[in-house]
């Protein structure tokens, strides 16, 4: 037994170090000169370290502006998608009624059609609501994009929670409302936590609506941000990864602050969905 958990603790380590070598190869690559990213060497610990890619990549672009536009579609699209999603999984968790089944399979096929495929049909939806280059457009489409995960997971965590402690708060003098938002919403908030999560991820790593439905620079996110090192004369790699560093730190630092409750939330929503 100890063996073979040594084995697979050997096992779980290397495939972390698999998984972990790219993230640790772009912050390398972002504290190296110039001259050296694109070295043949392939030198695991830089030789010399610099901050001039930071420096490219803060204050010689719009960094902050992109950034603030991220930011203010994703938390905006999150937390919609929150609101909408927790109402509607209250809805067919503890409510029986005509299509409900229906409703949920199509939440579920909502889900698994690609992004790709509803490019064109968004399209011509924000041109003809007339928000073609406007940042409601990217909310809207984020919104929409993780709303029916945001369903399915949040139906899943609030089956995990007994009805008898609603039909008790309701016993005891409180509406359905009230018992929702006394006992049922805070036994939520794991479930709340470890769905904003994934809906932040996805709504934060997403490229090509910003591309195509964002005309003006000046309304992009900081994934399109990423392709202007992209030059006729060639690409600023280490800018490019200095900027991808910085992209990945607000994701890291939600999850380093809710990473107790998230972990709780998961494995409570996987005991019945």
């Amino acid at each position: 037994m100890t063996i073979r958990r040594i084995g697979l603790s050997a096992l779980a380590v290397v495939i972390a170090l698999v998984f972990a070598f790219p993230t640790y190869w772009m912050f390398t690559s972002s504290i190296k000169p110039r001259g050296e990213v694109l070295s043949t060497s392939y030198d695991l610990v830089p030789s010399s370290v610099t901050l001039e890619n930071y420096a490219t990549a803060l204050f010689g672009s719009d960094f902050l502006r992109y950034l603030g536009n991220s930011l203010l579609v994703t938390l905006t699209a999150v937390l919609c998608s929150l609101v909408a999603g927790t109402l509607a999984a209250l809805a067919m968790s503890r409510f029986r009624f005509r299509g409900r089944k229906g409703f949920l399979m199509l939440v579920l096929v909502a889900q698994m059609v690609p992004f790709e495929a509803l490019m064109v049909p968004m399209f011509l939806f924000m041109r003809d609501l007339g928000l073609l280059n406007k940042l409601p457009a990217l909310i809207l489409v984020y919104w929409i994009t993780t709303l029916p995960f945001t369903i399915w997971s949040l139906r899943g965590f609030i089956d995990g929670i007994p009805i008898d402690l609603e039909e008790a708060a309701m016993v005891d003098g409180c509406s359905r409302a009230e018992a929702f938002r006394r006992v049922t919403l805070p036994l939520l908030g794991p479930g709340l936590v470890a769905t904003s999560v994934f809906a932040f991820i996805t709504a934060w790593n997403e490229f090509l609506y910003a591309l195509v439905l964002m005309r003006s620079e000046s309304l992009q996110t900081l994934p399109v941000f990423l392709k202007t090192f992209q030059t006729a004369f060639g690409t600023d790699w280490g800018a490019t990864m200095a900027s991808a560093t910085l992209f990945t730190l607000p994701v890291l630092v939600f999850f380093l602050i809710v990473q107790r409750r998230m972990v709780s939330g998961i494995t409570a929503g996987a005991v019945k969905g």
